[in-house]
């Protein structure tokens, strides 16, 4: 698993080469996503005239290390990592989001275990901190299942295929193409879309270092737009990232993944329209409200030391908005 010191002395070598740092670093991590088919050419041409490198990250946990220090302007985060960032007092904010999860995540196990209470004394892996951690114990916990009796396990979802293949682990809660790799001889016991319905959404957000925002407002409005538009195309043309075409395959290439999952995958995530993200839904106050309960969680499985009294500045529809009304 990659360590975020790894990560960071990575950064730092990088940006030490001066002249050859890019203008914006930008984090991801092995999510399938429209824009992603866009990540190439943004990586020759920039953007806005600025130009980008990228990293990947395989957890929250890194990503929200690396932006309390800096190195990172903007990032995929899950909901909860982003909420146990910013409990922390890492300056950010959710900009947008980039899907709600639905069904694209999910608790993949063994054959054998054919019911939640199989579960007891198997090993599940999950990565720490993230979106599938948090649904993992919000579904122990509603289920009636003690959390001593089921070994979960910190694993990136490199390491959990890996894993998994030699057989070290009996299920895991994880999402594409991670999932896709271990449903071929595993079945689902658990989705987030199910536990979504119990009363815990979970989402990817964009989050954004808000010094990096405040300094670079229009090159904010001009990402969240190329990712607008990009989410856009895919509502209105699913079947252009179908097994056979240019764009799951670029997406498959940017994540690692495999080309024909691209289409299908796809489907499982829900992305809101500009409109919807600044809504009361979303940037408009649903976020902050999920971050607070997600923190609630966290907190009481002792995860983070304090839940802020409010988590309204942890959201901020501006760039949303620009973008929306043409402001770049």
């Amino acid at each position: 698993m990659r360590t975020i010191t790894a990560v960071l002395s990575v950064l730092a070598v990088f940006l030490a080469g001066g002249a050859y740092a890019a203008d914006v670093n930008i984090g991801y991590q092995l999510v399938y996503g429209p824009w992603k088919a866009n990540m190439e050419k943004l990586k020759k041409e920039g953007l806005g005239g600025k130009s980008i490198e990228f990293f990947q990250f395989n957890s929250g946990t890194e990503v929200i290390n690396a932006m309390a220090s800096g190195s990172i302007d903007i990032s995929l985060n899950g909901s909860s990592p982003t909420a146990a960032g910013f409990s922390r007092g890492v300056n950010m904010q959710v900009v947008y989001i980039y899907d709600n999860i639905n069904n694209a995540e999910a608790l993949v196990v063994r054959k054998d275990i054919m019911a939640p209470q199989d579960m007891v004394g198997k090993t599940i892996a999950v990565p720490f901190g993230s979106t599938t951690h948090f649904h993992m114990m919000f579904a122990l916990e509603q289920l009636g299942l003690d959390a001593k009796k089921v070994n979960v396990i910190d694993m990136s979802p490199p390491d959990m295929v890996a894993a998994w293949t030699r057989g070290d682990i009996d299920g895991g809660f994880v999402w594409d193409p991670a999932l896709g790799k271990m449903k071929a001889d595993g079945h689902v016991l658990l989705s987030s879309g199910l536990l979504s319905n119990w009363g815990k959404a979970t989402f990817d957000a964009m989050v954004a270092r808000k010094g990096f925002t405040d300094e670079n407002p229009q090159f904010m409005c001009q990402w969240i737009k190329m990712v607008a538009a990009a989410d856009a195309d895919y509502r209105a043309n699913p079947n252009d990232y179908g097994p056979g075409t240019a764009k799951a395959a670029a997406i498959a290439k940017a994540v690692s993944g495999q080309a024909d999952q691209v289409g299908g995958v796809l489907a499982l995530y829900d992305y809101p329209t500009l409109e919807e993200q600044v809504s009361g839904t979303w940037l408009g106050g649903g976020v902050a409200n999920a971050l607070k309960a997600t923190s609630e969680f966290l907190k009481s499985q002792g995860k983070i030391d304090r839940v802020l009294d409010s988590y309204k500045d942890a959201s901020n529809p501006r760039f949303a908005k620009m973008a929306l009304e043409g402001g770049c």
